[in-house]
């Protein structure tokens, strides 16, 4: 089982570097499943319907999520009826939508896709760790291949939730920075770990956005206009993972990186 996992999808740039990019990785890799984190992918914050189904046709199979989940109205509805789109599995009970789900790829092999939240200088949630874990055993009953998508901050809790699942989960990527890491590996027992897959948006850009403003920011401190960067070269990064579907336990992680 191969696995493509794209970085998180920052507004149009992100979306028209997918239609252009996606294409051709499809070709390279031939994945049983496409994931790609989407919780930017509408003018930098948020999905609404009309994104969510121009990244589905474009051959995105599943959109995991993040703290930016809710910024756009009408969410909630989406969540409810849109089964291929995940939030955040440890936020409290009773919010809308799904954390975790179960795909049949093939229509032979199952696997278990999980969204989490990091705690550390992010929005408050439940702990990753033990709705991690409960969710792994309530998944293993169906599926040895479990992914994680770990939307963090600290790189300290991603390697520490790694560590933790190691042997347990086919693969803990990280999302959220928008900087891809170099440190694409094979845990001991199993697991295929990165700190951050990266960023599917503008190359030229301070996590996406327009390096002015950002920097305009810094050295005045005072409230700016956050837009994206709208010219210069677009990108996709990613990871592609190939599973055991028998044992569960990844066999190769391979960092991607492909620019328009």
């Amino acid at each position: 089982m191969r696995v493509l996992m794209l970085g998180d999808i920052v507004g149009r740039p992100g979306r028209r570097a997918v239609q252009e990019l996606l294409p051709s990785l499809l070709k390279d890799y031939q994945p049983d499943l496409v994931i790609a984190n989407g919780e930017n992918a509408a003018g930098g914050n948020g999905i609404t319907k009309e994104v969510a189904e121009e990244l589905f046709n474009q051959g995105i199979d599943l959109l995991t999520m993040g703290n930016h989940v809710w910024d756009r109205q009408g969410t909630a509805e989406l969540l409810e009826e849109e089964k291929r789109i995940i939030r955040p599995a440890n936020y409290p009970p009773g919010v809308p939508g799904r954390g975790f789900v179960l795909l049949e790829v093939k229509g032979l092999l199952k696997i278990g896709i999980i969204n989490l939240q990091g705690r550390i200088f992010m929005p408050p949630s439940d702990c990753p760790f033990r709705v991690a874990r409960a969710l792994v055993e309530e998944l293993k009953r169906e599926t040895p291949m479990i992914l994680i998508d770990f939307h963090a901050e600290a790189t300290s809790e991603k390697v520490a939730l790694g560590w933790y699942l190691d042997g347990e989960v086919s693969a803990v990527l990280g999302t959220h920075t928008h900087v891809q890491t170099a440190d694409a590996r094979l845990l001991p027992e199993g697991t295929a770990y990165i700190t951050d897959v990266g960023m599917t948006g503008p190359r030229d850009s301070v996590l996406g956005l327009d390096p002015q403003a950002i920097i305009k920011r810094f050295l005045t401190q005072m409230p700016v206009r956050f837009d994206l960067a709208r010219e210069g070269p677009l990108q996709v990064e990613g990871v592609a993972v190939d599973i055991d579907p028998f044992t569960g336990r990844a066999l190769n992680i391979q960092r991607i990186q492909r620019y328009l």
